[in-house]
Formats: structure tokens, C-alpha cells, sequence
């Protein structure tokens, strides 16, 4: 889904100082517009930490009964530089994009769209395009593109059937990457592994991985310690590379949670609304060409396409800030 905040301030995201234990992020309420529009809660990127591999957005939401809140009605909308990484746990949403893609996603499969230069899509969960849906639950995370690979071909792939494996008692289904001897389909261009992992009450789950990465676990529900460290729900937890297993410890209830993590990302990334770029020029450049495209000018449409069944207006730009973009300081 698109960054929504009416005021959205830029994130230069590099690689910072490693933690020697477990690192809470909490998360922060984003609305994702208009007055029945559901909040979802964000935990990347935080003043904490701009980054967990490749992995620099992270959005978790419901779950939300769609009667009450609207539910998801994301116009089309564009990105550059990255790939959009769309899990449910309940509920249905609806994505169509610029290569004409119309794919109705559902819990347990994994939508995965690649902007590479540029692509607009749109994302519906509401009651109008499911009527007898009740509630919409999922996350939606971004992963930055390498430089050599964010200026390249657009992409959307539908993962119906994810790889899964159970360990001390916990299902782990992999959606991203490769984890517990397993491996996505999915394409991913940096190493990295996206997960959902799902324990029963009271269990404790040594859970093997790669010591290269630095890893976050998003906890959805449940009472979860990771690593020794009492993580709320909706919190995320981080941890530095280096160690070859996590220990996951359920309480009285039982835990979903979602794994994130990579090998640190080299490269400084500059994030403003949903462009992933390097420099201020280029995120000038393609709020300009969105714009262009919004107006039906052939040099925007080049870039980012249209999405033709969407029954509405796509969303435009925020106004840029009257500074430049530059890097934060961690």
C-alpha cells in the first residue's frame, strides 16, 4: 500500500551500529486516508532503525472490520525503487497495477510487485469489491532494490502455494527467501527471508538462521519472548547479526508473528513517500513524472503506466518540503 502521511518526512536508510541484544520498535498509527480509512501500524521505518536487510517498510493492520472502518481503498498510486511485499492473515484485497495485473490475493499466498524505474498499482479490501468479507488482517512490507537492479523492468508475481516446515511444534510458512531447508519462489534481489510463523501456547521454538543476517520479529498476536525479551504485540523485535538461532518462547496464548531479515544493506537508500531513490533529484524527478502521469502526459505514462479498472482518480503527490532531501543522522 502507498505511504499515506500528509506530511511525509524523507528517510535516508544506511546500515548503523549493531545492537548487542534485542531492540523494541514500537510502532506508530498511520491512517491510510479519508475519515473511514483504517490505521495501520508502522514500525519501518522508525527513528530507531531505518532498515532490517533489504527490508525498509513495514506496515501491519487489523484486524479491522471492514463494516465500521471502510476497510483498504488505496487509488493507484506509484513507486520506484523497490519491491512491495503484500501477507495476509484474514481477508481478500484486490491489486491491479500498469502491466495489468488483476489478482485477488488471499491468506496465505504472497503478492510481490517489483517497481524497478517506475509502476503504479491500486489495493482494494473494502465491501464494495467483497461483500461478504468481515475483516482485513495482513502486512504489507517493502524491500529496497540494489542499485544495480531499481532502475530495471517492472514485475508483479502471484505466489499461491508458499513452502512451509513445522519445528518444535510451530508452523513456519516462508514467503520470502530461504529459511529451515526451505525456499520461495519468489524473486527477491538481495538475500533476504520473510516468514510467518505461528507457535502454540507455551512452546518454545529454537529457530535456525542464517548468522550473516540482522533479523526483526514482527509479533501480530499473542504473548512472545524473543531471544529473552518480552516483545508486545504489534511491537517489532530487532536482532544484529551473529547468532545462528533465534529462541522464540509463546506464553498462555498462542503467537503468530512475522520474520523479516537480510544481510545488512550497503547501500544508502533516500525514502520519500513511495519513491525508494538515492538522491533529492531523483525523488524530484519522480514526483514530477507521477504528476505528468496523473494528467495523462505521455513522459509520466512512459514511466509508471496507468491502471485501467480502478473506478476512480489516482492519488496524487504531496507537496515536496522547501528544504532538500538529505541524509538523517542514526
Amino acid at each position: 500500500m502507498t505511504n499515506l502521511e500528509t506530511r511525509p518526512q524523507e528517510q535516508v536508510c544506511v546500515a548503523g551500529p549493531l545492537p548487542s541484544a534485542v531492540e523494541l520498535i514500537e510502532p506508530r498509527d498511520v491512517p491510510l486516508g479519508g475519515p473511514r480509512a483504517m490505521t495501520v501500524r508502522r514500525t519501518l521505518p522508525s527513528k530507531k532503525r531505518s532498515l532490517i536487510g533489504a527490508f525498509c517498510f513495514a506496515d501491519h493492520y487489523g484486524p479491522d472490520d471492514i463494516s465500521v472502518s471502510g476497510g483498504m481503498d488505496v487509488p493507484p498510486h506509484p513507486h520506484t525503487g523497490l519491491q512491495t511485499v503484500t501477507w495476509l492473515f484474514e481477508g481478500h484485497v484486490l491489486h491491479q497495477d500498469a502491466l495489468g495485473s488483476v489478482q485477488t490475493i488471499q491468506p496465505g499466498q504472497l503478492n510481490l510487485m517489483t517497481a524497478g524505474n517506475g509502476i503504479c498499482h491500486s489495493e482494494e479490501g473494502t465491501v464494495g469489491r467483497f461483500p461478504t468479507q468481515g475483516r482485513l488482517h495482513g502486512v504489507q512490507l517493502w524491500t529496497a532494490l540494489p542499485d544495480a537492479d531499481r532502475a530495471g523492468e517492472r514485475a508483479f508475481e502471484h505466489v499461491p502455494d508458499v513452502p512451509a516446515f513445522w519445528i518444535d511444534g510451530a508452523e513456519v510458512r516462508v514467503f520470502m527467501g530461504s529459511l529451515g531447508g526451505v525456499t520461495s519462489p519468489a524473486r527477491a534481489y538481495s538475500p533476504l527471508v520473510a516468514a510467518q510463523i505461528d507457535i502454540p501456547a507455551g512452546a518454545a521454538v529454537r529457530l535456525p538462521v542464517d548468522p550473516a543476517f540482522e533479523h526483526g520479529v514482527l509479533v501480530d498476536s499473542g504473548e512472545l519472548a524473543v531471544a529473552g525479551t518480552a516483545v508486545p504485540e504489534a511491537w517489532l523485535a530487532y536482532l544484529a547479526p551473529g547468532p545462528d538461532a533465534i529462541l522464540l518462547e509463546a506464553g498462555a496464548t498462542p503467537v503468530r508473528a512475522v520474520l523479516l531479515g537480510g544481510e545488512p544493506f550497503g547501500e544508502q537508500v533516500l525514502m520519500w513517500w513511495n519513491f525508494v531513490a538515492r538522491t533529492h533529484e531523483e525523488v524530484v524527478q519522480a514526483r514530477s513524472q507521477w504528476q505528468a502521469a496523473i494528467a495523462g502526459e505521455p513522459d509520466g505514462v512512459a514511466r509508471f503506466g496507468e491502471v485501467a479498472g480502478y473506478g476512480g482518480a489516482p492519488l496524487p503527490a504531496p507537496e515536496l518540503p522547501n528544504v532538500r532531501l538529505r541524509p538523517r543522522a542514526r
